[in-house]
């Protein structure tokens, strides 16, 4: 049995855990691991397809170009919620020590978790690249902040409905007006 026979084998248990551990940072993670639908679960959809897509990029070794994709996929959510860095690109490190797990579990291929250098080496690069991504989209969205300050937009976003603070407003007008 070689290591690519044993990542062919292995791949879906993989994943599967894979997806499952990254899900289950999550407050609700109930919800996104059960719920497989896309629409009614757009999170959990969006790092499951990611997820996916990154796997046999991170088996073959591919260039860290190719891990863009998913990986901006994978960040774009994360950077919005309230993660801390590490947080944020911690499940994509977890399908290392998942691997192992499997590859160990399975008598045939115990001997293949000395040989998974390549694929560690790979993930800590995938890593790496997602940390530049999440950086890049806080940034953005800092920027996005910055400029809603500066146009006075935030008022809208950030404060109640103006047309209910001018009648709670105008409430306490009356009130005081009639000595109440």
């Amino acid at each position: 049995m070689d290591l690519a026979e044993g990542f062919r084998n292995h791949r879906e248990k993989i994943v599967n855990k894979w997806v499952e551990y990254a899900l289950s940072t999550y407050i609700s993670s109930g919800f996104f691991i059960k719920e497989r639908d896309q629409f009614a679960n757009p999170v959990g959809g969006n790092i499951r397809e990611a997820l996916n897509r990154l796997f046999p990029l991170l088996v073959r070794g591919a260039d860290s170009k190719e891990f863009l994709a998913p990986l901006e996929q994978i960040m774009s959510i994360r950077s919005v919620q309230e993660f801390s860095p590490s947080q944020a690109v911690a499940p994509l490190n977890a399908v290392k020590h998942i691997t192992r797990e499997v590859f160990a579990a399975d008598k045939e291929r115990k001997n293949l978790v000395h040989e998974l250098y390549d694929f560690e080496f790979a993930v800590d690069l995938a890593v790496l690249a997602a940390f530049d991504i999440y950086m890049q989209f806080r940034e953005r969205l800092c920027q996005v902040r910055i400029a809603e300050i500066k146009s006075g937009s935030h008022i809208l976003t950030d404060s109640r409905c103006p047309s209910k603070l001018l009648s709670a407003d105008n409430n306490r007008v009356l009130t005081k007006a009639n000595g109440i």
